[in-house]
């Protein structure tokens, strides 16, 4: 499989994800191709640092990056030359299965349309992989489209409980819609409508699941629109990063308390693992040409290495396959529910 990283979007220049490649490449040998894109002359002798001379390496010079700063279709349109619109037209020209970028969110989006969808997807959707008490699970659309109509939701539905499936293992999802209250009478006409389409379809559909039932092992795939999910997204990650910081500060606030955190480090230390996001590499745009993965802007080297072994494994479970043959499924159930019954003469 041969892999395209934009490695000059994030905030710690690219030495950072150069080190996180190297690890992939390491722990990874059906890796056949790592495109690393960026300026070739700073790619270089980072390369010379990190000691990473593995000849599955190939250097993509260009000479612009995209910022935080830029306007996504703007940047697009102009930027030509950046890395991460280089990164995209490797996986468009089908040099390359799919592309990391740590780069500006709405420009990934905008110039992922590049790929195209995937027919019968009318919108991609970012997922995003959570954890919950004793699994995880996925929550989609985590911020591709802040206006949706039902249908969107509906797909969203099929094309999580496909992630679930193939990639978090959940052998049967539960599928449930965002909403206010886990009652019928509950939510807007969006989540509604969505609830509605999404119980024709063939999911373990649970109907209406809240907030309280997201970290809560209830649910294995939440949907909503792109402007919730990505206020539920932001709000749990700053929640486990103030949650460590407090969780810091009580247990050294004097030496008895030190000395119980001493003795429960273990644990400590496998809790900050399981609500550490570099561990989950970063969330993928679903329903494209390609697969498409989406880091935090100050990803660390942990990150990237993870984030590379997640692209590995949505091109070994053929992802795209499988939602193309799902989703056209679905596509035909739901005309044929909508289809109005025969009149009788």
């Amino acid at each position: 499989m041969r892999i395209a990283v934009d490695v000059m979007g994030g905030d710690h220049g690219c030495e950072v994800v150069i080190s996180g490649a190297k690890l992939a490449l390491e722990a990874d040998s059906s890796i056949s191709a790592l495109y690393l894109v960026g300026n070739g002359e700073v790619i270089q002798p980072a390369l010379r640092k990190a000691g990473l001379n593995d000849s599955r390496v190939q250097v993509s010079h260009c000479t612009e990056v995209l910022t935080m700063e830029d306007k996504p279709l703007e940047a697009i349109r102009k930027k030509k030359d950046s890395s991460m619109v280089r990164a995209i037209e490797l996986v468009r020209e089908d040099k390359a299965d799919a592309i990391i970028s740590p780069g500006n969110t709405g420009a990934l989006v905008a110039g992922s349309m590049k790929l195209r969808r995937l027919e019968g997807v009318e919108r991609p959707a970012i997922a995003a992989r959570m954890p919950s008490r004793t699994g995880d699970f996925v929550l989609l659309d985590a911020g591709a489209n802040p206006i949706c109509e039902p249908q969107h939701l509906a797909q969203f539905a099929v094309m999580g409980n496909i992630y679930a499936r193939e990639i978090l293992g959940h052998a049967k999802p539960r599928v449930g819609v965002l909403s206010n209250g886990s009652e019928e009478s509950k939510g807007n006409d969006l989540t509604r409508e969505a609830a509605r389409l999404c119980a024709k379809l063939d999911l373990n559909f649970l109907g209406y699941v809240e907030g309280f039932d997201l970290f809560n092992d209830a649910v294995d795939v939440v949907v909503a629109d792109g402007f919730v999910g990505n206020i539920v997204l932001k709000t749990a990650e700053s929640l486990g990063y103030a949650f460590k910081d407090l969780l810091k500060a009580g247990l050294t606030a004097n030496p008895i308390r030190y000395l119980g955190a001493m003795l429960c480090r273990g644990g400590l230390k496998d809790l900050k693992r399981r609500m550490d996001p570099e561990v989950y590499g970063g969330a993928v745009l679903l329903g494209l040409n390609g697969i498409v993965v989406k880091t935090h802007g100050s990803s660390r080297e942990r990150a990237f290495m993870n984030a590379i072994r997640v692209a590995a494994e949505e091109v070994r479970h053929d992802l795209n396959r499988v939602i193309l043959r799902e989703i056209a499924q679905a596509n035909q159930r739901l005309a044929v529910a909508e289809t109005p019954a025969p009149v009788n003469s």
